[in-house]
């Protein structure tokens, strides 16, 4: 089935006459009749009835009408998006994070994107690691920010972007917060926010056996959001990057001897042909100054 034979009977279904549809195709009677019948050929049934000067759908054309324009409309809807994307007039860029790398991170550059691509399609996907990794692989992501990736992959460019330390988050009217520096030992029957999706949290959990501490309760929270509304109520304390969200009501203080730290690292997939717009904001990320985050 050609797009034009669907062309030519969405026509004559509209004006029910052959020499019209011709006219308004702006192709020649014979040639729209024989694309009419090879494609009745193609559905196994007659479209029209031609009785003298009538022409009349049949049933089976009646049926077959929502369906062709359907078909119609999505081709040239497609048509019509590819040339957008072609021109430039939409922008799409899809990005990896990493569920423990804050978004606020890149607002500047996609900012500075939006302004270069009026027609920028941001799309955003969020999870593990190896879930950063396997959307970069599919090519559901065009770019991913992330911590280390512990499966390495050949085809995988990566930039290190900076470095940071590990802080305790706690509320400003909690005892702690009056301290410059906590020793690991003040976090014993501390309510302890867990960060389960983080990459580091087994090394932090091996720091705190080796000095046989033990937090009162410890509550697990699945993302960075929920973990500071629970300091921003004073419920708990948690350990986050220094990078992290602040607010007016929270403090992070240094933790002595806690020598845990993460670079976090821009990564793309090497060979892969990336939009104009992904390819801008990769030399955006990669030339920006990020030593405010740097500790």
């Amino acid at each position: 089935m050609e797009m034009h034979q669907v062309r030519y009977f969405l026509a004559v279904s509209r004006a029910l006459n052959f020499t019209r549809a011709a006219e308004q195709c702006h192709v020649a009677q014979p040639s729209l009749t024989r694309a009419i019948k090879q494609l009745e050929g193609e559905l196994g049934s007659e479209l029209f009835r031609r009785e003298r000067n009538f022409t009349h759908m049949t049933e089976f054309g009646q049926r077959m009408l929502p369906h062709l324009q359907q078909c119609y409309d999505c081709a040239a809807t497609a048509k019509e998006l590819a040339t957008t994307l072609k021109t430039g007039a939409v922008a799409p860029v899809s990005i990896a994070l990493s569920t423990a790398i804050e978004l606020t991170l890149l607002v500047p550059h996609l900012k500075e994107l939006v302004r270069a691509f009026e027609g920028l399609e941001l799309r955003l996907l969020r999870g593990s690691p190896p879930d950063v990794l396997d959307v970069l692989k599919k090519g559901d992501a065009d770019i991913a920010v992330a911590g280390p990736m512990r499966d390495a992959w050949d085809r995988l460019d990566s930039w290190p972007l900076f470095t940071e330390h590990f802080c305790l988050a706690v509320n400003k009217a909690h005892p702690l917060a009056k301290r410059s520096a906590i020793e690991p030992e003040d976090l014993s029957n501390e309510h302890l926010l867990w960060r389960t999706y983080c990459e580091h949290a087994a090394e932090l959990e091996e720091f705190l056996k080796k000095r046989k501490l033990h937090t009162a309760i410890n509550h697990k929270v699945a993302s960075e959001h929920d973990l500071l509304a629970l300091v921003e109520a004073n419920l708990g304390v948690g350990v986050l990057p220094s990078s992290a969200p602040r607010s007016k009501d929270t403090k992070f203080i240094p933790i002595n001897g806690l020598d845990l730290g993460r670079t976090v690292y821009l990564y793309s997939v090497a060979g892969r042909q990336r939009s104009p717009a992904a390819t801008a904001l990769i030399k955006l990320m990669r030339a920006a100054d990020w030593s405010d985050f740097s500790t």
